[in-house]
């Protein structure tokens, strides 16, 4: 690791903390990336950070853009680049190539002494297209003078930033990529009619980085904000914390069949088609762990926490009071516009300044929609990272299958992160849709293997005695209790009564039905 003194903090918002804390002093870096890409917005924040935060002046050297319009671009992030160009720490260079390059050919020219008046610190050079495009204008060897200024800028004594296009035409890399120190890439792409953009270190001289592509934003009254992915947070397995504590899912029945609850620290799955009570079920979650003494926090990302609440409030859950006295927090972000690694950034934040112990994510099907081949390398982060700080985790999976199992095992690869898994799902007997509950992992658990009916009621999913005696004649095919079918989990189940075969056989009435209890709507 580095020393931290001899690093030079950028003070881009993200970007130190991939860099390890800064780019080494006097490393001379190369900005590169398409028109729109960042380019610009990125230098402007290096040299406002060093003037306006670490007491080291700068100089900003531009060819194409005029002072106004950069002192404009400056104030619409709310630096004041004026205010630092009146102290003295900042000043404003409009040149050409030209001149610029017989300046450094010039040991001690106007420009270096220029620098050495102010005692710069940081200069940024907007950009190097404009010296090769002069190059090839003027028949001009290019390496040349990118030698030229390698040299110049090692004799100021400076840390350089230069901005520059990246021409993808080039069938070799640009032999500027060879001669700098360091090499930040930046991307701009449109995905579903959706801008993103990415920062990659490509290289940096002697330091280590977090390589691989982050999400970089461009901000109001911020400028650049990149954001670690999420995948490169770094896993201590040897160290992770675990516990013989348990927490109530919230149904007590539902407890028994996970012998004794979710472990504190664990990850659950619950997986279901549209209706069958995922949300319910965590809201029962979350209520019983604030009764528990517990924080938590709903990421909501299918439902508004307006509509979620009134539908809670249904079904006699106050989550707008658990809000107000801080015992529960509630996050939500539009599906059309969630971007991965902001997303986690947001979410982590939150977690550690409430100190929240219980998580949900409901539902985690949004994530696939954000980036498919993205997600199971992001789930596995959030999982990682949540155990880490012994965090209960409840996955909501809305699944089009019967039991979304070979979604979770093959597309989603969560049947492996995750330590218990909860299939909800509808049972079809003659025309009524019955719900079915069924709990096939619980790591370190005794759970029952049993497949049991539920309702949703007043307060949440309850589960059916099978020893209802309340009967009542029904007008199709008599309802009975579940223990009396098979292949229930097919949704095509099989009638397995010795009452009924006898009654057929025989030509007598067919047994009465199970009162089914009125159920509500999640």
């Amino acid at each position: 690791m580095n020393n931290v003194e001899a690093l030079v903090r950028t003070g881009i918002a993200g970007l130190d903390e991939i860099l390890f804390g800064g780019i080494p002093r006097h490393n001379n870096i190369i900005v590169e990336g398409a028109p729109g890409a960042g380019k610009t917005t990125l230098g402007l924040g290096f040299i406002h950070a060093g003037a306006a935060h670490y007491d080291e002046p700068g100089v900003i050297v531009s060819f194409e853009l005029d002072e106004a319009k950069l002192l404009r671009d400056a104030a619409g992030f709310g630096w004041n680049l004026q205010a630092q160009i009146d102290r003295g720490l900042i000043r404003i260079i409009q040149t050409s190539p030209a001149v610029l390059l017989s300046e450094f050919r010039n040991t001690d020219g106007a420009f270096a002494t220029a620098l050495r008046q102010m005692g710069a610190r940081r200069l940024l050079i907007d950009g190097l297209t404009p010296m090769r495009l002069y190059a090839e204008a003027h028949d001009l060897a290019f390496r040349e003078d990118i030698h030229v200024l390698i040299e110049g800028l090692n004799r100021l004594g400076v840390t350089t930033m230069v901005t520059a296009e990246r021409d993808e035409s080039l069938a070799a890399p640009a032999h500027e990529r060879f001669v700098f120190d360091t090499i930040i890439e930046l991307s701009r792409a449109e995905h579903r009619r959706r801008v993103e953009r990415r920062l990659t270190v490509a290289k940096s001289r002697g330091q280590d980085f977090i390589g691989g592509s982050h999400t970089m934003r461009i901000e109001a009254q911020q400028g650049i904000h990149v954001y670690r992915r999420a995948q490169s947070r770094p896993l201590l397995l040897n160290d992770q914390p675990t516990s013989d504590q348990r927490i109530s899912v919230g149904a007590p029945a539902i407890d028994v069949l996970m012998d004794g609850g979710l472990y504190e620290g664990s990850v659950t799955m619950v997986s279901g088609i549209s209706g069958t009570g995922k949300t319910v079920l965590s809201v029962q979650f979350l209520t019983a762990a604030v009764q528990a003494g517990h924080k938590t926090l709903l990421v909501t990302l299918d439902e508004h926490p307006r509509q979620l609440a009134r539908n809670a409030a249904s079904l006699g859950f106050d989550l707008e009071g658990m809000q107000e006295r801080g015992e529960l927090f509630l996050l939500y972000e539009s599906p059309l516009e969630l971007e991965l690694d902001v997303h986690f950034d947001r979410v982590i934040k939150l977690v550690e300044q409430e100190g929240i112990a219980c998580i949900v994510f409901d539902s985690i099907a949004v994530y696939e929609m954000a980036s498919r081949l993205e997600v199971a390398d992001y789930l596995y982060a959030l999982a990682s990272h949540f155990k880490n700080r012994l965090a209960t985790v409840l996955f909501n999976y809305e699944s089009p299958e019967l039991l979304g199992l070979s979604q979770i095992s093959e597309e989603l690869k969560g049947s492996h992160l995750v330590d218990n898994i909860i299939l909800l799902s509808y049972v079809e007997i003659s025309t009524v849709l019955r719900r079915a509950i069924a709990i096939p992992k619980v790591r370190g658990s005794r759970n029952l293997q049993v497949t049991r009916e539920y309702v949703i009621t007043e307060g949440g999913l309850a589960l059916l005695d099978e020893d209802r005696t309340e009967l009542a004649r029904a007008n199709a095919v008599p309802q009975l209790p579940f223990s009396a079918y098979s292949s229930l989990l097919s949704r095509s189940p099989t009638r397995q009564s010795p009452a009924i075969e006898s009654a057929v056989v025989n030509g007598e009435d067919l047994p009465d039905s199970v009162v089914l209890p009125q159920q509500e709507t999640a």
